[in-house]
Formats: C-alpha cells, structure tokens, sequence
C-alpha cells in the first residue's frame, strides 16, 4: 500500500516506525519528515498545510491512504478538500473532517459538544472583547486557582493557571487585549480547577465503532517535580498505574462512549485518532481538552508498545471494520524522555550539531527525531524539542534509567533534559 504520512516531528518519527513495520507499507512517504523518518521511508518536501501541492503528489504517485499527524491541517480542513475532490476522495484518510477537527481547534466547541452529551468535565464560561469587562467581574468572585485556555490552537502552550485574582485578569488581558496567542486567544475559556493526576487516553473511530489504544502520562512543565513553565511535553510513561481496569471502564463507560456516539449522531465525519486528555478526580475521570490526533511525546511510548499491527488498523477504520479488531499490546513499561533546546520554551537557538544519536542502543531503546534537520552532511538541532528517547522494560524505573543511559551518550550545544519522568509511579 502506498502511504503519505504528514508531519516533522517526534510523533510522525513513532507513527513512520510502526507503519514501516507492516507487511502493507509499500512504500511510506513522508512529508516533510525529518532526518529520524528517513529511516523509515522517502521524506518529501511538502508544505503540509498547502494542500493542493499534497493532492497534486498524492495523484502522481499513486498514494492509497494518507495518515495526518499534527492538527494545523486537520483543523483547516485537509480532509474536506479531499473529500470535495473527484480524484482523491477515493484515497483512504486518517484525520476527521474541519468540524470534527473542532474538538481540538476550538475549546468552546469541544466543551459545548461535551456538555450536549452529558460528558464529565470542569464548569466553565468564555469571554470575546465583547463580553471582556463581565470576565474581568467573573475572575474576582472565582474559586482559586484558576484555569484560563485560549479556544484556539496555541501549540499546546495556551493554557494559564493562576494562583490568585490579580494574575488571572492580567492573564485574560493578555490573551484578549494584547492577543497573546494571535487569533487562538480572541476568545479565552474560563475553568474551575480540578485538582487529580492526568492521563492521556488516545481511541481510533470509524465515526461509530472504536477501539482503544495504550493510555499515556505526558510531563509538560520545563523543570524537575513539573515546575516551571508549560512546554509542548518533556517526556511520557505508558502503562499508567493510575489506570486499573475499574478505572478505565468509568472512562469508556462515561467519556469514550458517549463521544464517539456523540460525533455519530451528530453526523460528523471522523475516521482517525481521538486524544482524550484527562484527570483522576478521587477516582472520576473528568475531560480536560479532546484532541483530534495523537499527542506527541506520548505517541513516542504508545507506538512501541502496540503489537497490532497500525496499517490494518488504519484500514479497518476507512472500511468502518474496527469491532473486527484486535488491539494487542505489549505488556512492558515503555519510558520516553526530551531532549530541548537551552531555553525552550522561550527563545532558544537552532542548528546545532548533534553526535551520539545513531548509535546502537540494544532491542530496548529507540531515538525518535522531533526538531532536526540536515545540514550538510549532519544533523543539526532545528526545534526547541530536538529528539527523544523510548525505552522499554519489565520495571518502570529501569526504563527510565535505560533512556537517561542513552541520552548520556546524545550531545549537542545547550542540551536539557529532565531525569524525573515518571517519578510519581517510581
């Protein structure tokens, strides 16, 4: 089968890894990729969010099934422009349509849709310019602390919780004033704090049947004991202990089911991944934010430890066959840790050489490219998340220290990583 893969980071290096596995994969396409999905397949060097350039190369070569990776051309309707085109509606596609890509390009949206369907979730209202000095008389008189989010997309970053009433209107202020975040911030949704431990629950849906996939712990704080500001994911855990069978029945019972049934009778087209971000609220599930991809560096432990094969259960999904699936995973505990750049989130420097990253780590340890790029001859730093590592193994604290081990080796100008990942289940 002949696959485009979109996306240049460390999600699409785990998604190329297992699709380039299957018996299927003739060949993988990768577009724009990095030097780590090079490995895996033929990058291509598309801008992901023209598409009529990605459907002119989906035509003349051929392509039978496109797996969309990151959620800017989701939300800007990649799939319906497939879909409105007589010479490639025909291709199979990951990735739900503009309105369901809605779940995660709009947090009002998302939130309406959850509380139409009985979905449990954190009380909220939103505020626009328009109703800005009644958010300013909300946030004096709420409980703290206080979750302010940018409805729009903001790179994982758009989120602030404050500590007290003068912080939490400067924080509105910014994202509705003085546009912290551009267009995403013109509308800021106001939550009440819930107080738990969070998890990330990733489903695949044909838009009616679903099948659930490895859960996962993102660590997104900067800093060790997750202090610090807010980044985009330092590393992630899959098992996740927190995640016992009693709980995860609550939350198919309560939250996967009800939305997927949610988006069937509502007539939305979805056929791809579903990221349920959640908390454990003394044992209740409760949804944080939807997401309408895998998460990344979470699909970094998810992919290693599936055993099923990913472009049958891709397929199965186009075909609307997934109750026909068999989800098998490994039973190991898998450990993936960031490597960043000296300063991110913030400013940060690019084009760095980096050594050690090809080295030969043994079956347990895999290095997924996130922010890189080749430069002459060498792989160079081109993010502020460069690359990580995913190691596998029987204990949970010994994948940890095997991924540290590997990362000792991997240098390069200005490299950060936390040691801590885990630490709660260690």
């Amino acid at each position: 089968m002949r696959i485009l893969l979109l996306g240049s980071g460390g999600r699409e290096h785990a998604m190329a890894w297992k699709l380039n596995q299957s018996v299927w994969t003739n060949p993988l396409y990768i577009a724009p990729g990095n030097p780590g999905t090079a490995q895996c397949g033929i990058n291509v060097p598309l801008d992901i969010n023209d598409f009529e350039a990605v459907g002119k190369f989906c035509i003349s070569e051929r392509i039978e099934m496109v797996v969309v990776g990151p959620e800017e051309p989701l939300v800007n309707g990649i799939y319906d422009y497939f879909k409105a085109n007589e010479d490639l509606q025909k291709i199979f596609f990951i990735g739900p349509s503009k309105e369901g890509a809605q779940l995660e390009g709009s947090k009002a949206f998302a939130k309406a849709f959850m509380l139409r369907h009985n979905i449990p979730t954190a009380k909220y209202k939103e505020f626009t310019v328009d109703n800005y000095e009644e958010g300013v008389r909300y946030l004096q008189n709420h409980e703290l602390p206080i979750v302010l989010k940018a409805d729009g997309l903001a790179a994982g970053k758009g989120v602030a919780i404050c500590a007290n009433h003068v912080e939490a209107i400067a924080e509105l202020e910014w994202m509705i004033q003085e546009a912290k975040f551009g267009e995403a911030s013109k509308k800021v949704v106001v939550e009440e704090f819930l107080e738990g431990i969070e998890l990330s629950v990733f489903a695949i849906t044909d838009g009616k049947n679903y099948k659930i996939l490895p859960e996962a712990k993102d660590y997104k704080r900067i800093g060790e004991g997750d202090k610090g500001l807010n980044t985009g994911g330092m590393g992630a855990v899959s098992p996740v202990p927190i995640a016992t069978s009693a709980f995860m029945q609550k939350v198919e019972e309560r939250i996967i089911k009800p939305t997927i049934d949610g988006i069937y009778k509502e007539g939305i087209a979805y056929t791809g991944f579903v990221f349920f971000g959640l908390i454990d609220v003394k044992g209740d599930p409760y949804v944080i934010e939807y997401n309408c991809r895998m998460g990344d560096p979470e699909t970094e432990v998810v992919m290693t430890r599936l055993e099923t094969d990913l472009v049958g259960i891709c397929v199965a999904a186009t075909q609307q066959e997934l109750d026909q699936v068999e989800i098998r995973v490994d039973p190991r505990k898998a450990a993936t840790i960031m490597a960043v750049s000296r300063g991110y989130p913030l400013a940060f420097e690019k084009g760095f050489p980096i050594t050690g990253h090809d080295g030969k780590f043994g079956k347990q340890s895999l290095v997924f490219h996130a922010g890189t790029k080749e430069e002459n001859g060498k792989v160079v730093t081109n993010g502020g998340r460069v690359l990580c590592v995913t190691s596998l193994d029987d204990d949970l604290t010994e994948a940890v220290n095997i991924s540290l081990d590997v990362l000792s080796n991997i240098e390069f100008e200005g490299m950060y990583y936390r040691t801590d990942i885990g630490f709660e289940f260690r």
